[in-house]
């Protein structure tokens, strides 16, 4: 199994899980034409896709998932929830409802959602499996629950918000109110979270950990580096960043 990005921050999201003939995408907050350009720099095209999964009904998760879907015919699966929040954009597309509490298979995947403290209808976030290896995602979350410990419990592979240094966001130019949402219980997670989040998990099957949806105002890579290298206690260049402009090349599971 092995995953990739498109790319991961406030401008769009996308990710891609990758098991024998099965690949999903998660997320697309990109144009169709910017989607498939992304694609190709990790040799894919779109009519390769296995379909489309959806975390929540904010733009730059699910801004591009409908035109894509109709362009090329794809599946796509969210909570009914999110589709309740997005009924006109995919008045058109038949839409498979996830049940938040249960895994569904997906050609060579196995998908399991998993409900997270966000401000949005109903959001998920996705543990994904080949039946010997596991992929976690975490972002788009406000504050760790036990829920969230649990279901990412002995994953292999982490992708793990590291969105904003709590130091320059509440120094940063951001309004009041967007500060109070973003560092909220409902907004996205601090490095210190995130971070924290590793420290109460068992990270002994831990392969990769990649630091996503990266706040350009709000965050350094070295700053999400620092504290996730600090609880794993390996060297900073260790700690991969998903980027906004590049996304993340192809990162294989053993």
């Amino acid at each position: 199994m092995r995953f990739a990005f498109l790319g991961s921050g406030s401008e769009g999201n996308s990710l891609l899980v990758q098991a024998s003939s099965t690949t999903l995408m998660l997320d697309c907050g990109f144009s169709v034409n910017e989607t498939v350009t992304r694609l190709a720099r990790l040799g894919l095209q779109a009519e390769q896709l296995s379909g489309i999964l959806v975390t929540h009904e904010h733009s730059d998760h699910i801004g591009g998932v409908a035109r894509l879907v109709r362009k090329f015919k794809l599946p796509v699966w969210m909570t009914h929830g999110t589709l309740l929040a997005q009924q006109t954009a995919f008045a058109d597309i038949s839409v498979t409802e996830l049940n938040p509490h249960q895994s569904i298979s997906i050609g060579d995947i196995e998908v399991q959602p998993f409900l997270v403290p966000h401000d949005a209808r109903e959001p998920v976030q996705y543990v994904f499996s080949d039946g010997e290896r596991r992929l976690g995602v975490l972002t788009d979350t406000g504050h760790i629950t036990p829920h969230i410990e649990a279901s990412l419990a002995g994953c292999h592979a982490l992708v793990l918000e590291c969105n904003h240094d709590e130091e320059m966001l509440r120094t940063g130019r951001y309004p009041p109110s967007l500060k109070q949402r973003v560092g909220g219980r409902f907004g996205h997670l601090s490095n210190r979270q995130a971070a924290g989040l590793l420290a109460a998990m068992d990270t002994t099957r831990l392969q990769h950990i990649v630091a996503a949806h990266l706040s350009k105002q709000n965050n350094q890579p070295e700053l999400a580096a620092q504290a996730l290298s600090a609880v794993l206690s390996c060297k900073e260049e260790e700690i991969v960043i998903a980027s906004q402009s590049d996304g993340l090349q192809w990162v294989d599971i053993a």
